[in-house]
């Protein structure tokens, strides 16, 4: 089953529960999913790759962690809470998220594999690490860790 028709049947399901917030939130995966395919479609493609949509829940999971952490800045509790609600949502269809040993271990194959000895080399590691880790790890966790890594 394709990412659109999961989140077709989810909109369904969370009508007839009358879940406002999945609802709502699963409404707008599916507006940027549409809009994304629009963008897509001069070049010939009609539909997403799972990789374009594993990008666009990235992205939309990214945007939520943003508002909460803007939101508890702000005193705002109750909308951070609303936001953690979404994220939740969200979260749902990505893949899990690897913990921090696993991707702790794939930086490190990494660095034996490219050579990488200094804060120089930081380049040489990310490159393959966001590509191997693309979803399964937050980016900043994968930076921060490749950079204290290379540092030490």
């Amino acid at each position: 089953m394709s990412l659109k028709d999961r989140i077709s049947d989810d909109i369904k399901t969370a009508m007839k529960a009358k879940d406002k917030v999945r609802l709502e939130t699963v409404r707008s995966i599916k507006k940027v999913i549409l809009d994304r395919e629009t963008l897509v479609r001069p070049n010939g493609q009609d539909a997403l790759t799972p990789d374009q949509e594993l990008e666009v829940l990235t992205q939309l999971a990214k945007q939520r962690k943003d508002s909460i952490e803007q939101y508890q800045k702000a005193n705002r509790d109750d909308l951070a809470a609303q936001e953690a609600q979404e994220l939740a949502i969200i979260e749902e269809y990505l893949p899990p998220q690897l913990s921090d040993g696993e991707v702790e271990a794939v930086i490190d194959a990494l660095i034996a594999q490219t050579g990488a000895s200094s804060p120089k080399d930081m380049g040489k590691v990310m490159g393959p690490a966001m590509q191997q880790l693309k979803g399964k790890a937050d980016g900043v966790k994968v930076q921060a860790l490749v950079k204290a890594k290379l540092a030490g």
